[in-house]
């Protein structure tokens, strides 16, 4: 069936992307994967990829023309001739007069497959103030939970969604300030939602919370409907290591979303594990910060000088070679993983993509907003990169079995400063 194409969102102060240019024309037949378009924000330009496979059609951008972010700009059909009206846009409904003027703070694209996340729930109280680098709330897909910076400094002057409610990516889901709000606005998502096409009275928002206390969730069901359960990451890392399992809490009853509060409750009911699993409780998490990230100015120079155009594969090796030996490594980015072989040495053009299992799998998170992670041990070894300004955060998790400790140490202090001064790899 026919797929829209639409600009993604790829930071959270991002409501726009420049469409740079097409890679595909219209017409051409593409494969799920297959680079598509480049977009440009204020921080990056990226290639952005199919997500089906078929043919281009209804191309509605044009290069250097800037895209709203959600707005669908083509589609990939069955055929070449498909001839079918692209949807019209649906009309965002007019902003409530009653909400605090500020910037609104969108669901985030974390993936580029994702259309929409569960909001887990808020880490800052209403009508207080943030940090551009505050973590303001949490989210989760269907691959991870993940907090999400502010993005801007001010006051949390609205909520527009609540624990459980899923967001699709680019609705606001709150409102930040300059000043400090007179009367801080808390509501469901449904209060904030477009109102139905139908001829109906609208219904009625619900009442603003005092601006003291920021109004709370109904309690939400025992269970997601599909399955989920909704925990902060610290929660589930500190579960995992403990061998406590978080459905003891759903069958209990005891409402969602879940918290370190409710740390003590999970470990008092009385048919809790008394054994953690072997690697859990060994989980190992290793953080490095780098001052200067100096991979992009190593690609472009492999890329001109050397022939070497392919940036994961340079990635790859980087990681490869602070493993100390021959190593296969995986490449992750939104959803997707390339396989690479990385033989022994410093020869970065005998590089070549693999279908054999990774040794050590690099999630490449530096075009998202995201900058904390603690997914817990997975499994293998896991490399996560985030931007950090003008530097990186790495993070390492894995478990003794994966890895000894005193090689995880090695692992990440070798290629810490290999991102930090990728040449030193080539002496």
């Amino acid at each position: 069936m026919p797929h829209e194409v639409t600009m993604p969102q790829l930071g959270m102060a991002q409501d726009a992307g420049r469409l740079t240019q097409w890679l595909k024309a219209p017409g051409d037949e593409v494969a799920k994967g297959d680079a598509l378009f480049e977009v440009e924000t204020d921080k990056a330009t990226m290639e952005v990829e199919a997500q089906a496979s078929g043919f281009l059609t209804h191309v509605t951008a044009t290069e250097g023309e800037d895209v709203p972010v959600g707005q669908a700009i083509a589609r990939i059909s069955d055929s070449a001739e498909d001839d079918t009206p692209a949807a019209a846009p649906q009309p965002q409904a007019d902003a409530p007069n009653t909400l605090p003027e500020g910037r609104e703070i969108t669901m985030p694209q974390l993936g580029m497959a994702q259309d929409s996340g569960v909001l887990v729930g808020w880490l800052v109280e209403l009508g207080a103030q943030v940090g551009a680098e505050d973590l303001l709330f949490e989210v989760e897909t269907d691959k991870a939970t993940m907090e999400v910076p502010a993005g801007m400094a001010g006051y949390l002057a609205a909520t527009l969604a609540q624990a459980g409610d899923a967001v699709p990516v680019g609705q606001a889901v709150a409102v930040i300030s300059a000043s400090k709000p007179a009367a801080p606005v808390a509501r469901a998502m449904a209060a904030a939602a477009p109102a139905p096409k139908r001829e109906a009275e609208p219904a009625k928002a619900p009442d603003p919370a005092p601006a003291s206390k920021p109004a709370q969730a109904a309690p939400t069901v025992a269970q997601q409907s599909d399955g989920r359960i909704l925990a902060s990451p610290k929660l589930r890392r500190v579960a995992l290591e403990q061998g406590l399992d978080l459905a003891r809490l759903v069958r209990a009853g005891h409402p969602q979303p879940y918290h370190m509060r409710d740390l003590e409750m999970l470990r008092s009911l009385k048919d809790a594990p008394a054994t953690a699993a072997p690697v859990a409780a060994q989980a190992m998490r290793l953080h490095a910060d780098c001052a200067e990230d100096g991979f992009a100015h190593f690609a472009a120079w492999a890329a001109e000088a050397q022939g070497l155009t392919d940036a994961d594969a340079l990635l790859a090796g980087l990681a490869g070679a602070s493993m100390g030996g021959a190593a296969t490594v995986a490449i992750e980015r939104f959803g997707t993983a390339r396989v690479f072989a990385v033989p022994k040495g410093r020869c970065l053009s005998s590089i070549a993509e693999s279908e054999a299992a990774p040794d050590l799998r690099v999630r490449d998170l530096r075009a998202t907003p995201l900058r904390a992670v603690s997914m817990g041990a997975e499994d293998l070894p896991v490399l996560t990169l985030m931007q950090a300004g003008t530097g990186l955060t790495l993070v390492l998790e894995c478990s003794p079995d994966q890895i000894a400790p005193e090689a995880a140490i090695a692992l990440l202090s070798e290629f810490a400063g290999r991102m930090h001064d990728p040449l030193r790899h080539l002496l």
